[in-house]
């Protein structure tokens, strides 16, 4: 079995290549040829956290295997990180275990390549101004995803922590892609909003974290961080206004998060309102932005087709580099 450490990890796969092995996964997905039960959430109330257990096999990639992430907001006052894992990758053959890795950096791929891909359909071409609300571990390939995609050139950095975000706009100034961008950290959620052409929102908040009216026609959202039944980071005026509504896969949205059925038990919004899954926008079956003024949604839970189908393509090219440690486990 191979073992790739963190490091190792980031230097296999671009961002546009991640983004073209997660298309290649939803398609796979939207049209029913993968198994990708809906994901086992654990409470833990030691840790103030949730332990996530996904698995997923997707036949046309010869992809097996099950990701465990721990979310565990307290860690940060630990000096720990908030979100750690690992993902196994098996033998579609054999059931063997192929590869053990950290799970962790291979979610702050995924998640930004997911929506990298929402972004590449739904925002507008000319798509300049990325506003973001939570500056945390995944905001790192969120707006990388951004930058491959469309044509930044300013950047509007919110966190409730604002050293947080003032730290994650000196890593961007320091990154090849970050030098020639106006990046600016702001005092307030809905100064990062106004004016955007597109917004990430990352965060482990319980209640919508910008205003209704901060957002324009032409918008598109990215939102990532409501993850549980309970948890609400777009407000529900929103959701509704929408012209478009997207998501990974109907039953995981509509099961897991607040943004959804928060709108859904205020009898303002159904699932009929969801226009279509994102695999399904990727392969050509639904259209996705169609007019320059149309307010444009993708709500992101995460699927695990897009971890296991990353981990193939991280597999593949860690053994043709010769990157890892061999392990025997008997």
């Amino acid at each position: 079995m191979l073992i790739l450490r963190q490091q190792e990890v980031k230097q296999l796969l671009s961002m546009k290549e991640a983004i073209e092995a997660v298309k290649n996964s939803l398609i796979e997905f939207s049209n029913n040829r993968t198994v990708n039960p809906i994901r086992l959430s654990v409470p833990v109330k030691q840790g103030n956290g949730t332990a996530l257990f996904m698995p997923a096999l997707v036949p046309a990639m010869e992809s097996l295997g099950m990701k465990y992430v721990s979310v565990f907001p307290d860690n940060k006052t630990k000096g720990k990180s908030t979100i750690t894992g690992l993902m196994i990758l098996s033998d579609v053959k054999t059931g063997e275990p192929l590869m053990l890795l950290d799970a962790s950096y291979l979610t702050i791929v995924r998640t930004g390549a997911a929506s990298g891909l929402a972004t590449q359909y739904l925002a507008r071409q000319d798509a300049s101004i990325l506003g973001v609300i939570g500056t945390g571990a995944q905001s790192q390939g969120l707006i990388s995803a951004m930058l491959a995609v469309r044509p930044l050139k300013e950047i509007r950095l919110y966190n409730r922590t604002q050293q947080k975000a003032e730290q994650c706009k000196a890593e961007l100034q320091q990154s090849p892609q970050g030098r020639d961008l106006l990046i600016q950290v702001v005092p307030e959620a809905n100064q990062a909003v106004v004016g955007a052409d597109i917004v990430i929102t990352a965060t482990n908040a319980m209640k919508p974290v910008f205003s209704a009216d901060a957002i324009s026609a032409g918008i598109h959202i990215n939102a990532v961080g409501s993850f549980q039944p309970n948890m609400q980071e777009i407000p529900t005026e929103v959701v509704t206004k929408a012209s478009k509504v997207i998501v990974e896969a109907r039953e995981a949205a509509l099961e897991e998060t607040g943004d959804l059925l928060l709108p859904i038990q205020e009898g303002v919004f159904s699932s009929q309102h969801v226009h279509a899954e994102l695999g399904e926008i990727a392969a050509g079956q639904k259209p996705g932005r169609e007019k320059a003024d149309e307010i444009t949604l993708f709500k992101s839970v995460g699927l695990a087709v897009m971890d296991v189908v990353l981990a193939q393509a991280m597999y593949k090219k860690a053994k043709q580099a010769g990157v890892g440690q061999e392990i025997e486990l008997v």
